[in-house]
């Protein structure tokens, strides 16, 4: 038996993908969601990668959300089991100190583009169609979304995303900002790792300073936020890569920073 089941784990060029991986339209079930979060542990504890990706291996579907069936008879206990574990992966998400990236392709509604919002970018392909649809089944998404789509695209698109719950095309997602780039579909993929290879090469320490100065420290008051960026400026100033950057700069030759 393989570790992983239903997603992909792969490092190109110390780009690390995770796709979504169960056919035949990535409906998420407890042990999906659970490989979802071991495979994220595994590529942000892995020193050869440096930047992260969500994607699907599938084509014509990103995720499918849940799988209703593993809510049938669920209650109110269980529920609360699932939810538990559902935000303790927006956690491991919003607290990572790698760059985040999702390639969204075909059909991504539910969980699984849940969990691209707390991604730092999300580039879709020109055909893809986006939506959160849980009020249909007297719903609400459950991996954060109400936070972070608020904090994404503002609180009244968010609000009139989820009570109307319709799918939005690529191009409507891109408007609001759901999206931020568009791709051709045949594109998609070689467009992030491209774009992906760009962050691997810059220094870690400030890239992660970066994300979680504006991902964790947009939570906070104003004077929280400053405090944070405040302890990463004076870390950074503590290390090798700081000093490397300095002396390159002065001497006018690229950095070589270390991992």
């Amino acid at each position: 038996m393989t570790e992983y089941q239903f997603v992909q784990l792969r490092v190109v060029n110390r780009v690390g993908w995770l796709n979504y991986d169960k056919p035949p339209i990535n409906a998420f079930h407890w042990q999906m969601v659970d490989e979802v979060h071991r495979g994220l542990k595994q590529h942000m504890a892995d020193r050869e990668v440096r930047v992260i990706v969500l994607g699907s291996a599938l084509e014509k579907f990103f995720s499918a959300g849940a799988d209703i069936a593993s809510f049938k008879n669920i209650g109110e206990a269980g529920m609360r089991d699932w939810v538990n574990m559902v935000h303790d992966v927006a956690r491991t998400l919003r607290h990572s100190r790698k760059p985040l990236l999702a390639a969204i392709n075909g059909t991504a509604v539910g969980g699984g583009l849940e969990m691209t919002l707390h991604c730092d970018l999300r580039f879709a392909a020109s055909n893809a169609r986006l939506g959160q649809p849980e009020i249909a089944i007297n719903f609400i998404p459950p991996i954060g979304a109400t936070q972070a789509l608020a904090r994404l695209i503002g609180r009244p698109r968010a609000i009139r995303m989820l009570y109307e719950g319709t799918l939005l095309s690529a191009q409507e997602a891109h408007e609001i900002g759901l999206v931020d780039t568009l791709v051709a579909p045949d594109e998609l993929r070689a467009e992030i790792q491209a774009y992906g290879e760009t962050l691997a090469s810059k220094p870690p320490e400030a890239l992660a300073a970066i994300r979680q100065s504006i991902t964790l420290g947009g939570g906070m008051s104003f004077a929280d936020g400053l405090a944070m960026e405040a302890d990463f400026v004076v870390s950074l100033a503590g290390t090798a890569n700081f000093e490397e950057g300095v002396s390159a700069f002065m001497e006018k030759r690229a950095p070589q920073w270390k991992d």
